[in-house]
């Protein structure tokens, strides 16, 4: 009996947003839910901005023009918020 191979795909196939995450779903299947306050400049953005997205980077990112944004999947996959960012979570 055969066993079939799966190949992680990371490139970008969509992007959505709810009130307060970035959803991108990969070519394989996956999907990625990063929270909006990661990325302040997504955060603040009017819902015209967020939704002027392209596909760049060999579609392994995402880059808002009116907001000169650009996200990776890999750093998304890493759980890599925006430089600078800091967690209103307390330890």
């Amino acid at each position: 009996m055969g066993i079939l191979a799966l190949t992680a795909d990371e490139r970008v196939s969509s992007v959505s947003f709810t009130a307060d995450s970035l959803i991108v779903a990969l070519m394989d299947g996956r999907t990625i839910s990063v929270p909006l306050a990661w990325y302040p400049r997504l955060l603040h953005a009017s819902k015209e901005q967020l939704s002027n997205w392209k596909i760049a980077g060999g579609r392994y990112g995402i880059h808002w023009p009116d907001l000169d944004e650009d996200l990776s999947t890999k750093g998304l996959l890493c759980g890599a918020p925006a430089p600078g960012h800091t967690s209103n979570t307390k330890a």
